[in-house]
């Protein structure tokens, strides 16, 4: 499935639209304008709240929390000793944790599953800024993907809005 990721520039949190590859609305992302670390509430568009975000403050390294439900359902951090490319691990119960590796600068990066692809995310479909396309793959878990390309997001253009 294919989405379409807008960081909506007047907002007091970090908010975010994502529709998907018809144009409709999808989700939407409400950040908390006001909290200690980063929290955000991923929701289908009659609101109710599909996945929770939340930073873990005391850890090494960007690291984040994307819960359902009261379980965690994964942590995504930010590698910081690796050469030439960033890359982010994924951490979800069992054994099929992700890692996404690419230009997390120019958002161009995938997702990868013992390394085969299930995610793209590009920012070359749009000439526009802070838009980006999001592929996700048949069978994967749509909202994972996307709450983790939330979380890229935030720890690598994090500071744009200041």
């Amino acid at each position: 499935m294919r989405y379409v990721m807008k960081e909506k520039w007047l907002s007091f949190g970090d908010d975010f639209s994502i529709e998907d590859a018809d144009g409709n609305e999808a989700f939407f992302v409400d950040g908390a304008a006001f909290s200690f670390g980063k929290k955000l509430s991923f929701q289908d568009m009659q609101g109710n709240e599909l996945a929770y975000i939340a930073q873990k403050l005391l850890s090494w390294g960007p690291t984040y929390e994307v819960w359902y439900g009261g379980n965690l359902a994964a942590v995504v951090k930010q590698k910081l000793f690796t050469f030439f490319k960033s890359r982010f691990t994924v951490d979800v119960p069992g054994p099929d944790d992700l890692e996404a590796e690419g230009d997390f600068m120019a958002h161009e990066y995938s997702f990868t599953r013992h390394g085969h692809p299930v995610a793209q995310v590009s920012k070359q479909w749009f000439t526009w800024t802070d838009t980006y396309g999001i592929e996700v793959g048949e069978g994967e878990d749509d909202v994972l993907i996307l709450a983790c390309a939330v979380v890229i997001d935030l720890v690598c253009h994090g500071d744009r809005k200041r």
